[in-house]
């Protein structure tokens, strides 16, 4: 890793060097927070969690050929150089930073109220084809999740394709200081992270920080179907790029998608064309984008279909799945749906407003669990929906769907993350 070494890294983020001997003048070839991901002349950076101490496996680190180690107390006989600083955490961002100087990669930064984790895996997908790519692992993508991201990074990666996430002011601020996009991507302005963002006009303020953290040479694409984007006319001197679905002209390169996995893929080609990629490249690297646990996987059983998008879920993103199980079934359309977090005062609205819509869509059952999604029951059934249940938590749901008749029928499974609906995808996947 270009300059990291045990020194630099001391300055960086302004921590105490501890060495015994001579200071080691190698460079780090890795810098991680997992004791596991540790190999020969890696950094660890010990950090403390809620249920694990990383400072406890300093021994080890070291035993497995360790540079260094960062952390917050020193262990009782260091068996080599540490660096020790009072916030882990904050030294890992410093860290990351220091090293995204010496990087000469381009990078595209991602963000969005859905969809960022589909697109940020297709732009990937596309740029592959004609370039050497590091990408966000998963959905790390919050203010741990994107430094070690950038530290993942070798000088050899032609492009970056960092995801970015938040839910308060100021914090993307943070996040795009680290990335400092040459492009960055908006996916859309929903109904998410309320408690602290307020509405829509405040989700619009707190992603389009990254507008500020980028070089003025830098390329903004966004979602042109999304009416709060398209509010915005230009970003430093610089009309916006927007994309949206050509309904004349069918891409042959995303047959068989859900219509906004279909809008998430003209995001991925348009940054390829800013990047100079021929349209074949493009349409190579769409059709190799496999779908992802939890995220509009279309799974066909013996007796039924599932849809398991259980991953995460904002009034936003559960109307375009309802879309995509009623693009997916002409009937026997079954939602199961499930809290949607952090929507502030209007939480109650918002979940009545989904079953509202489901019930306008055509769904025939809506199975629901959680408090909130009393609301969802209670609109789906004022709107005239067909037959809903609800129940009072996770554990009752699958009870529950053990006695529903599903042969025929197509069951979406959707909720907020805390709601553990990955556990009603395993026993649908198993077959009930």
């Amino acid at each position: 890793m270009k300059a990291m070494t045990v020194e630099n890294l001391a300055k960086a983020c302004g921590g105490k060097l501890v060495c015994k001997g001579e200071i080691p003048v190698a460079e780090a070839s890795c810098v991680v927070i997992d004791s596991r991901r540790i190999e020969a002349g890696g950094v660890f950076v010990a950090t403390r969690g809620e249920r694990v101490d990383g400072h406890s496996f300093i021994p080890q680190v070291f035993e497995a050929g360790a540079l260094a180690v960062v952390c917050e107390k020193l262990p009782e006989e260091p068996q080599g150089p540490c660096i020790l600083v009072e916030d882990s955490f904050a030294a890992l961002t410093a860290i990351a930073a220091f090293y995204r100087t010496q990087l000469s990669c381009r990078f595209i930064g991602i963000t969005g109220s859905v969809g960022k984790t589909s697109t940020k895996e297709m732009i990937a997908a596309v740029l592959r084809r004609h370039f050497r790519v590091c990408a966000t692992e998963g959905n790390l993508n919050n203010e741990i999740g994107v430094p070690l991201t950038i530290l993942r990074i070798r000088e050899e990666d032609e492009c970056a394709v960092v995801e970015m996430g938040i839910n308060h002011f100021g914090e993307m601020t943070r996040l795009a200081k680290l990335v400092r996009p040459d492009i960055a991507v908006i996916t859309n302005i929903g109904e998410c992270h309320l408690e602290a963002l307020g509405d829509r006009d405040g989700v619009l303020r707190a992603k389009t920080e990254v507008f500020d953290q980028m070089d003025e040479k830098g390329c903004v694409v966004l979602n042109g179907e999304d009416d709060k984007l398209q509010t915005i006319r230009e970003v430093h001197g610089k009309a916006p790029v927007f994309y949206r679905l050509d309904k004349d002209t069918p891409d042959p390169a995303c047959e068989g998608m859900p219509r906004h996995m279909r809008l998430n893929a003209q995001a991925a080609r348009s940054v390829g064309r800013i990047l100079g990629m021929t349209e074949e490249e493009i349409a190579q690297g769409l059709q190799e984008v496999k779908s992802m646990a939890g995220r509009c996987r279309i799974i066909k059983k013996e007796k039924y279909t599932l849809i398991d998008d259980c991953y995460n879920a904002n009034p936003t993103s559960v109307k375009a799945a309802l879309d995509l199980l009623c693009e997916t079934a002409e009937s026997g359309r079954i939602a199961v749906l499930g809290d949607m977090f952090e929507l502030g005062e209007a939480a109650e609205r918002l979940h009545a407003e989904v079953g509202r819509y489901a019930a306008g869509k055509g769904v025939e059952r809506l199975l629901a669990a959680g408090e909130l999604s009393r609301h969802m029951v209670k609109g789906f059934e004022e709107a005239g929906g067909g037959s809903a249940r609800w129940y009072g938590d996770t554990a009752s749901l699958l009870e529950g769907i053990a006695a529903e008749e599903t042969a025929g029928s197509t069951l979406l499974v959707k909720a907020s993350h805390g709601m553990h609906y990955e556990r009603i995808v395993e026993v649908l996947e198993n077959g009930i």
